[in-house]
């Protein structure tokens, strides 16, 4: 049974929904510093620990005091990180030099040596029913498929464009946006095999992307400010709801129902899942310019979102603007 105090914080994010709001905001600013960018993080609900992706390290978090509580180094442009912690084992996407670095999830010590990837590894995920982890080459268009108890490369499935994002269902299948196809692929995770192709229209450049396992649902957040909503069985559109500019990450909460979606412009839109076919928009969320990512904690509801301070832009079109030295931190959102 759901604890007492849990359960009291689920009605009240659910009345929240029905009212229209959520009563998220900035909680704390968890300083980090240093001149990298960031990509990716993931929260370890259980182990109450956040990862973050920082240029060439990634910082560990203790989720509950805010604190950091340990770094991995030495590494080549850090893109994200998957945790298998059934065995103890997070995996990290060397952008830089095409490798995947396995370490101790207790300790955050390497184990062994780097794991060749194809090039470009970005996006990274575990699936539990093949206990294999798959990482996606942005440059190459293709997956690498890791053992993840022996740490070692098991294949390769080639896609059909720059994969952005992925999921599993943990029931063998693996979803994945092609970002500049503006299609979904899935693969089974066992046979290594493109199973199912499907259009995203009117979906352009999908990049978020993630699930509800429960209702079958794929959530997909796309660049021309919408997202959309796949049924994860045959790849028909259920429904498209309007979302934040510059989306980047897309994030489910089973227990509340809640779907978020961060965007550069510095906004989180948040849209409730009031049944398989049917949902609403609550709230948009402020946090800061060029917070594109985010991750949420599924046991305390709390978001994560990395930010930094960043310096005018400059005349160059579609250059990124300068973070500011020392800058870098992480957001706390909750109630």
């Amino acid at each position: 049974m759901m604890a007492p105090t849990r359960l009291v914080l689920v009605l009240l994010m659910l009345a929240s929904a029905i009212s229209g709001q959520t009563g998220y905001h900035i909680t704390k600013r968890i300083p980090i510093g240093g001149d990298g960018g960031w990509d990716y993080l993931t929260v370890d609900p259980d182990a109450r620990r956040v990862y973050v992706s920082h240029g060439t390290e990634v910082d560990v978090i203790d989720a509950d005091t805010a604190v950091i509580i340990g770094k991995l180094t030495d590494l080549k442009g850090v893109h994200g990180i998957a945790l298998a912690s059934t065995l103890n084992r997070g995996f990290i996407s060397n952008g830089q030099s095409g490798t995947i670095t396995a370490f101790d999830l207790k300790t955050l010590k390497r184990v062994g040596d780097d794991i060749p990837a194809g090039k470009n590894p970005d996006a990274i995920i575990f699936d539990p029913a093949s206990s294999r982890v798959f990482a996606f080459n942005g440059r190459s268009s293709d997956v690498t498929a890791i053992d993840a108890e022996l740490s070692a490369p098991v294949g390769s499935v080639a896609l059909e464009g720059k994969p952005e994002f992925a999921i599993a269902d943990a029931q063998n299948a693996v979803y994945v946006n092609i970002e500049d196809k503006n299609v979904m692929m899935r693969i089974d995770a066992r046979k290594l095999l493109v199973e199912q192709k499907w259009k995203l229209e009117p979906c352009e450049s999908p990049s978020g992307l993630t699930m509800d396992r429960s209702t079958r649902r794929l959530f997909v957040g796309c660049h021309n400010k919408m997202m959309a909503v796949i049924n994860a069985n045959d790849g028909k559109l259920i429904t498209t709801m309007p979302i934040c500019e510059g989306i980047d990450a897309t994030a489910f909460d089973p227990e509340t129902k809640m779907i978020f979606n961060s965007c550069g412009d510095g906004t989180i839109t948040v849209i409730h899942e009031d049944s398989p076919d049917r949902y609403k928009i609550v709230e948009t969320i402020k946090t800061r310019a060029g917070s594109r990512t985010m991750a949420v904690d599924t046991k305390t509801h709390k978001l994560f979102v990395p930010a930094a301070e960043f310096e005018p832009a400059s005349a160059g079109k579609g250059t990124r603007p300068k973070m500011v030295t020392g800058s870098f931190s992480v957001l706390v959102l909750e109630k």
